[in-house]
């Protein structure tokens, strides 16, 4: 029975045995990014790429270059985030910024230990190849955020980046509820919670295609920071 024809019928959609993850590209007018990112999604995983209300056509160009294509109304990162792992079917689910800073054919060596059961959660640590790549005002409000992190939890790690892979039951067994820019680190705080095995393991870190909605401006990277500390209360 086809995918479509199992929904129809009432029962669970079928996985393609040749799928290994669903990647989840959370997506804010980012057409000029989008082929150079989804170019490089490796073998065995689907690209989600989760329009979040853009206007420059990424969705339209998403779905010409064979993305799967969900569309969350409600603005925030963290709702575009959820809305792609609720869509998503495979056992293993990714996440990546949509901006072309992460490479995510990094994604077939971050996979392994999930895949292998030896952690639980790998994140990127992000290593800029560039000053312009992670700016100051970013690498301040990182820095502490993994401050604050240590102290609430004891996990050390020494970035929060977007990257990441896990199982897909067990991420939705968090229970996550943040729909802005807190909903990267709530994952790490539930997960640690759970008693999760939590690594990070470095990958380049590229200057963005056009302009970051969140630390493009110091404004910007103040409100993810309030977000975030609202999380770790």
């Amino acid at each position: 029975m086809s995918e479509t024809a199992s929904r129809r019928a009432g029962g669970p959609p079928e996985v393609r045995r040749d799928i290994h993850g669903d990647l989840v590209l959370p997506c804010l007018n980012e057409a000029d990014a989008l082929p150079w990112v989804l170019s490089r999604v490796p073998p065995g995983w689907r690209p989600l790429v989760v329009d979040n209300g853009s206007t420059d056509g990424s969705a339209r160009i998403a779905a010409e270059l064979g993305a799967r294509v969900v569309r969350e109304p409600r603005r925030g990162f963290g709702a575009a985030c959820h809305a792609g792992l609720l869509a998503a079917e495979a056992d293993l689910v990714a996440f990546c910024d949509c901006d072309a800073t992460l490479d995510p054919r990094a994604l077939t060596r971050m996979a392994e230990p999930v895949r292998a059961g030896s952690t639980d959660l790998v994140l990127a640590r992000r290593r800029p190849t560039t000053r312009r790549a992670f700016p100051v005002r970013a690498r301040v409000g990182n820095r502490a955020l993994s401050v604050m992190l240590r102290r609430r939890t004891g996990v050390r790690l020494r970035d929060l980046g977007p990257l990441r892979v896990a199982r897909r039951r067990a991420l939705l067994d968090l229970d996550l509820t943040d729909r802005r820019s807190g909903y990267p680190l709530e994952m790490v705080v539930a997960a640690a919670d759970a008693g999760w095995r939590i690594v990070e393991t470095e990958v380049p870190y590229l200057p963005r295609t056009g302009r970051s909605k969140v630390t493009g401006t110091w404004p910007g990277t103040l409100r993810a920071v309030h977000d975030m500390r609202k999380v770790l209360r």
